[in-house]
């Protein structure tokens, strides 16, 4: 019996699988925000997060079906994926005062 790659069943991970609305809506992002960069989250079932980091500090996100995808989607946009949350992606974020005041009211509502 060889052994090998050959003999072994893969999913085809090279298949072009992200959505044009998914790599659209990165761009979009994007280009209003002097640039970005990304990190892909993994949230189970529901797919993948991708949460965009734009050059100005404003952050937003989409949803993928996977990571997969996510990284393709990124990769068609032109955005880096980070690896991680490095300190200085965080250092770099903006959350508006809309977020702050939205955030205090999911707090006390607890």
């Amino acid at each position: 019996m060889a052994d090998g790659s050959d003999t072994t069943l893969t999913a085809d991970q090279t298949a072009d699988q992200a959505p044009q609305g998914l790599v659209a809506g990165i761009k979009s992002f994007a280009a209003g925000h002097g640039g970005a960069k990304a990190v892909i989250e993994y949230v189970g079932k529901r797919g993948a997060r991708i949460v965009l980091v734009g050059e100005d500090g404003v952050w937003g996100d989409q949803f993928a079906d996977d990571t997969v995808v996510a990284r393709q989607a990124c990769a068609k946009a032109g955005v880096t994926v980070e690896n991680a949350w490095e300190r200085e992606l965080m250092d770099q974020m903006r959350p508006s005062n809309d977020l702050w005041r939205s955030m205090a009211r999911r707090s006390m509502a607890r």
